[in-house]
């Protein structure tokens, strides 16, 4: 019987090519990319020196709480000048401004959504060139005077949902029409998601105006600011 076995494996090991070599190694999986920076989690360190600041003070959003989404129209020719008006897609605002806004977007990220951001601190020379390109004088701050963007008190966003598309609020951003304002009369689902963002806003002193679905203000007034949005 060990013969018989001995020849067998024999038989086998003849039969094969002496150049045969063992199975290459299954590829090793390729890793996981990191989460994008606009889902992870803020970085300790902003966080914590943030909070040191005076509440006049100038903070990037992103950086206080990168899960906010970014989509900064005037940086871009989708709104209603058509033009490029910001050199740069960044969202700056006063500290305490920053500060309450996160605490609204914590509130909403309970419920299954996230803030986009579509405007925040806009250049005095900004509002006189959108001043100048609308006819429709109620929709754009005076400069004479001064918005609230200017002052870095403003925020314009809406929601979106956890693939990342925008709630119906019952018209575009930027779009001056009856349908843009708050007692426009939308079927019970536009106004759900109003409702939503508007109860975090204002639970965290920001209150509304009355043609602008997505314009919010602070409750505190800042001096007016012209220094252009910082790109480096």
């Amino acid at each position: 019987m060990r013969v018989l076995v001995w020849f067998i494996l024999g038989g086998l090991l003849a039969c094969q090519s002496p150049k045969s070599q063992p199975p290459p190694p299954s590829p090793k999986p390729a890793p996981v990319p990191a989460r994008p920076a606009s889902v992870r989690e803020a970085p300790p360190a902003y966080d914590s020196l943030y909070r040191t600041l005076a509440d006049t003070a100038w903070v990037e959003l992103i950086k206080w709480d990168p899960t906010f989404v970014l989509d900064i129209k005037y940086a871009t020719t989708d709104n209603f000048t058509k033009q490029v008006l910001y050199d740069c897609g960044r969202c700056f605002l006063r500290k305490r401004v920053a500060q309450d806004l996160v605490a609204a977007h914590a509130q909403v990220k309970k419920q299954g959504y996230r803030m986009k951001i579509f405007d925040g601190y806009r250049p005095l020379a900004v509002q006189w060139k959108m001043w100048n390109a609308t006819p429709s004088k109620s929709y754009v701050a005076n400069p004479r005077k001064g918005s609230m963007h200017n002052r870095g008190g403003a925020v314009d966003l809406t929601l979106v949902d956890a693939q990342g598309q925008e709630l119906d609020m019952g018209s575009p951003f930027d779009f001056f029409g009856k349908q843009a304002h708050l007692n426009y009369p939308h079927p019970a689902k536009v106004l759900a998601n109003r409702k939503v963002l508007q109860t975090a806003m204002k639970a965290h002193h920001f209150n509304t105006i009355s043609n602008e679905w997505w314009h919010f203000s602070h409750q505190k007034v800042y001096a007016v600011s012209d220094f252009p949005i910082p790109c480096q």
